[in-house]
């Protein structure tokens, strides 16, 4: 008797487990890192060389960015056409195991491209200059502060900041917003 009244239980169970709609497998996030360039071993305002490397100050910072995210998961590594986004990033590439790629400065455009396209879960580093990180930020959905203001480029990274850091989460689910860190090494 058990048995019986048992057994149009466990169907009616059954039917509602293969009646609910299935739910949506969750999207992981791609992460992208925003880092401007170290500290030059020239001056960038036009008055010295026009695409100098890093001092060995800046070289020190590049070794303590790869050792901040070089076991981070990083995907992808991008830097801009100048030498020193490239040796920047460089050490973080290496040690993530990943090719940097360059893509033009002047190109904010391609720059988001490569980002937006990024397949879900990618974990991105990006170097930039003072003027194209903080408008890569706000173009991704972040909003990033201690900025001064220039007439041409809107907020720049102060001169003298070479440790700012921003972090963005782009969810990959439909109407999720991003979320950004702002950080300094």
């Amino acid at each position: 008797m058990r048995l019986l009244l048992t057994l149009p239980l466990i169907a009616a169970l059954a039917w509602l487990g293969f009646a609910q709609e299935p739910q949506p497998e969750p999207v992981a996030p791609v992460t992208v890192i925003l880092v401007r360039h170290a500290e030059t071993a020239g001056d960038t305002s036009g008055g010295g060389a026009a695409d100098p490397g890093l001092s060995e100050a800046g070289a020190e910072r590049a070794a303590r960015l790869a050792k901040l995210f070089g076991h981070a998961g990083v995907t992808h590594a991008y830097s801009s056409e100048f030498a020193r986004t490239q040796a920047t990033v460089a050490p973080l590439a290496k040690a993530a195991g990943v090719e940097a790629v360059a893509i033009s400065a002047r190109d904010p455009k391609a720059q988001l491209d490569a980002l937006r396209a990024l397949p879900a879960g990618a974990v991105a580093v990006v170097c930039g200059h003072s003027n194209t990180v903080p408008a890569l930020a706000k173009e991704l959905g972040g909003a990033p502060t201690r900025l001064e203001e220039h007439p041409r480029y809107g907020g720049l990274i102060p001169h003298a900041d070479y440790g700012r850091i921003y972090v963005i989460h782009l969810p990959k689910a439909p109407q999720a917003k991003p979320q950004m860190l702002e950080l300094n090494y």
